[in-house]
């Protein structure tokens, strides 16, 4: 019996607004019966701050400094925390909830879906282990986050490496599909990163972009030869393939499929009333 065959959509470097519309078209299309699972691979242009569906923008963020740096700036459709989308492979995977080897849960799921990072890592000579929180203490942690920052904590099935967190993601449920997206960092500007939130003071700041560096970690910081884009989704490509046991084909987007996509990243995605009034 052949493997399975999930569509492979490789979308380039795509508007913020237009990356979350497709990963929700996907999810529509999917539920719809009109697609089988899909993994998709895509880069931000601009780069991009995305925050979680739950976060409060002007609690949160410094909008100044999103500005300033000349980022897009969009909410996704999953929970989780703030990630810089800007040296990165980022990747989506749509699968029924009633998909046979999909588990019923939220943290099993993860588990399940994240494998095709954990050979993806391998391909890259890195080994990549699931972060599972082994105290009461940790456990407590991941439900209430200290920091507005995405890579500052791993969460269930996360996956570190040297024990610093090198991959996040979240997940969503909706019309019985999973849509599971998340980062994959190739390289990170910390300073950057950590100018994007508000801190009661400077010293905070300070004290929580130091503490970040024990916790979080791009793969080029680890690896003595520097992984490209292009070698990122090949690997992490063919270990979806195998961490699923799948065959992953090429998909292009039909011109109805776009027209629907961009239709749904102008009046969702780029709209002030999803991105702000949270």
């Amino acid at each position: 019996m052949g493997k399975e065959i999930w569509l492979f959509i490789d979308s380039g470097h795509c508007p913020p607004a237009f990356n979350m519309a497709l990963d929700e078209a996907l999810l529509d299309w999917h539920s719809e019966g009109k697609i089988p699972p899909a993994i998709r691979f895509y880069g931000w242009d601009p780069a991009t701050l995305s925050i979680g569906y739950f976060q409060r923008v002007e609690k949160e963020i410094d909008l100044d400094a999103v500005k300033k740096y000349g980022l897009g700036f969009v909410r996704r459709p999953t929970g989780g925390r703030a990630v810089l989308h800007e040296h990165e492979l980022t990747y989506s995977v749509i699968v029924s909830e009633a998909h046979p080897d999909m588990p019923k849960t939220v943290t099993e799921a993860y588990r399940v879906i994240s494998e095709g990072l954990v050979r993806g890592f391998r391909e890259l000579g890195l080994e990549a282990y699931f972060a599972v929180p082994r105290t009461e203490k940790e456990r407590e942690a991941l439900k209430h986050p200290h920091t507005s920052v995405c890579f500052d904590t791993p969460s269930w099935y996360e996956l570190v490496v040297e024990g610093r967190k090198v991959a996040g993601s979240a997940q969503t449920r909706q019309k019985g599909v999973i849509l599971q997206h998340g980062s994959i960092l190739l390289d990170l500007d910390e300073d950057k990163l950590f100018s994007l939130f508000k801190y009661p003071n400077d010293i905070v700041r300070e004290r929580m972009k130091r503490a970040f560096k024990n916790k979080a970690v791009a793969i080029n910081e680890i690896r003595s030869d520097p992984v490209t884009y292009d070698e990122a989704k090949k690997a992490f490509k063919k270990g979806f393939e195998e961490g699923l046991g799948i065959r992953l084909e090429p998909y292009s987007l039909t011109k109805e499929q776009l027209t629907y996509t961009q239709e749904l990243a102008k009046t969702r995605y780029e709209a002030v009333e999803w991105n702000f009034k949270r």
